[in-house]
């Protein structure tokens, strides 16, 4: 799996967003990084020219260097917030979501909105 740089973040792929609002994570990403392991994820925007979001627990961010962002922002930390809703901090906006045990988590109109996303429909034709 290709790296953006050297010892940074892992690109897994694209995800699609299904017409019932859900997105399958790679099972890949789900297995490099426990992320199904407590239940809830954090999202937070890309960057402004990439765009999309980004995807972690609270496990693997706590103890990183950017653990700030939650000790800074306690209501996120412990999941206080409502689930979805976006809090900005020092120019990105973070918000929280269940994932299931197999790496689904389920978005709502106002976060596509919010992070500007849109539904594709996939047509597939047999051969």
């Amino acid at each position: 799996m290709p790296q953006m740089n050297k010892g940074g973040k892992f690109i897994f792929g694209k995800s699609l967003i299904r017409d019932d609002l859900t997105i399958h994570l790679p099972t890949q990403a789900l297995t490099e990084y426990n992320t199904t392991q407590e239940g809830k994820v954090y999202l937070f925007t890309g960057s402004k020219i990439t765009g999309g979001f980004c995807v972690t627990r609270k496990g693997l961010l706590e103890p990183s260097k950017l653990g700030h962002i939650l000790t800074d922002n306690p209501t996120l930390q412990n999941y206080q917030t409502p689930e979805g809703e976006f809090i900005k901090y020092k120019g990105r906006s973070y918000c929280w979501v269940n994932i299931s045990g197999n790496g689904i988590i389920r978005l709502n109109q106002q976060m596509l909105g919010f992070l500007n996303l849109k539904i594709v429909s996939v047509k597939y034709k047999s051969v």
